[in-house]
């Protein structure tokens, strides 16, 4: 990994609309010069839901460039080179994803889907929130591991806990 270019973050879902939208707009901030950060589904719905999209805006994340969009244009000649993959939803972890070229390190960090809570508009307005404040804690920690000074089976442990919702493992001599 090089410490001159942005290192390339995709996060999948299956409907693209609401967890994996919202990862991409938390990794272009939290990562900014770091990492930069995409979203794409297996079956992505075409519309960002209207909610993380309310929520992103309140938030003040740019969302000029969000967009529901297949995963099949990151397998594609000229697309980013994916250096991580992360998949935000348990239906897209258990599907067959593309190939992608160079072998990006993946991990699961499955998350309720809040378009689906069932509850007032309110309720649902929280759901979104709650799964915000989720993957920016996730986030906030994966932007902040030394990767550097980690080995690929210690990067990979590590990225499997924070998806575990546990802190990351302190460094063993």
């Amino acid at each position: 990994m090089t410490d001159t270019q942005p290192l390339n973050v995709l996060f999948l879902c299956t409907h693209n609309s609401a967890r994996s939208i919202i990862a991409e707009a938390i990794m272009n901030r939290l990562g900014v010069g770091k990492f930069k950060g995409y979203s794409a589904g297996s079956q992505p719905s075409g519309k960002v839901h209207p909610f993380a999209m309310e929520l992103l805006k309140t938030l003040n994340y740019d969302t000029s460039v969000l967009r529901s969009k297949s995963w099949e244009e990151f397998a594609q000649a000229g697309a980013p080179q994916l250096d991580f993959v992360f998949t935000v939803c348990d239906n897209a972890a258990n599907e067959t994803c593309p190939v992608w070229p160079g072998q990006p390190m993946s991990a699961h960090w499955g998350l309720p889907d809040p378009s689906e809570y069932d509850g007032s508009e309110t309720e649902k307005r929280v759901a979104f929130a709650d799964t915000h404040r989720m993957l920016y804690q996730r986030i906030g920690i994966f932007t902040n591991l030394p990767l550097s000074s980690l080995d690929t089976l210690s990067l990979k442990r590590r990225l499997d806990d924070i998806g575990r919702n546990k802190a990351p493992a302190p460094e063993r001599a």
